[in-house]
């Protein structure tokens, strides 16, 4: 069928944003995946301030790190710029910030943490879960960035503050219990999807992507 000039007009900018969206996917160095190559090195960074004993340092360190999650995502809708790399880059950057903080509380705040071994013990032993089931079913690291995970970098912030400036233990044990929450689900999520897939709602909606194919 012989398509008019008002439908050749038309059918150009799909095909453009086709080819536009195959070349962002690729593309490597674009300012979200920067800002979470900073994140990822400025997590490390943070193990020697805390083994100095610079506590006040230390969360502002955090907090900064912490607040370039934000940027990124925000960035990476804003700037058309969503990948893949991205998506695997944005997990490994949060996981080595949330283990620098693990490692920066024990080392400034160890004997306040003695009797929170329960509540890190949950977090950390569900997040191992949920990411060895990932590797173990597509031999690669789950990058789902859930709603819930959103909100728990949320709670996080504020139980770090919470602890490093002495105000309260239960932002963070509030933090650490919706952590353990976040990575079940995380688990649920892995268990459903036959294949790896990024930025992933919520298991609701990958249990619905499911059924529609």
């Amino acid at each position: 069928m012989k398509l008019l000039p008002g439908d050749r007009k038309a059918e150009r900018p799909a095909e453009s944003g086709e080819r536009a969206g195959r070349c962002a996917s690729a593309r490597r160095f674009t300012i979200p995946n920067i800002i979470c190559a900073i994140r990822l090195t400025g997590s490390f960074v943070l193990i020697p301030i805390a083994w100095l004993g610079h506590n006040e340092l230390f969360l502002w360190g955090f907090l900064v790190l912490a607040m370039s999650d934000w940027i990124d995502g925000k960035l990476a809708i804003l700037l058309d710029q969503r990948t893949e790399l991205g998506a695997r880059l944005d997990s490994w950057a949060d996981a080595a910030l949330y283990a620098a903080l693990l490692v920066g509380a024990l080392m400034l705040h160890g004997d306040t943490l003695v009797g929170e071994a329960p509540w890190i013990g949950a977090a950390v032993a569900t997040y191992a879960l949920s990411t060895a089931v990932g590797f173990w079913k597509y031999r690669r690291w789950p990058s789902y960035h859930t709603r819930a995970a959103k909100t728990g970098w949320f709670l996080t912030i504020i139980g770090a503050i919470g602890l490093f400036t002495g105000w309260s233990l239960w932002p963070m044990r509030i933090a650490l219990g919706f952590a353990a929450l976040t990575n079940l689900e995380a688990l649920a999520i892995t268990l459903i999807s036959p294949v790896w897939r990024a930025n992933i709602t919520s298991v609701y909606h990958a249990w619905r992507d499911n059924r529609a194919n």
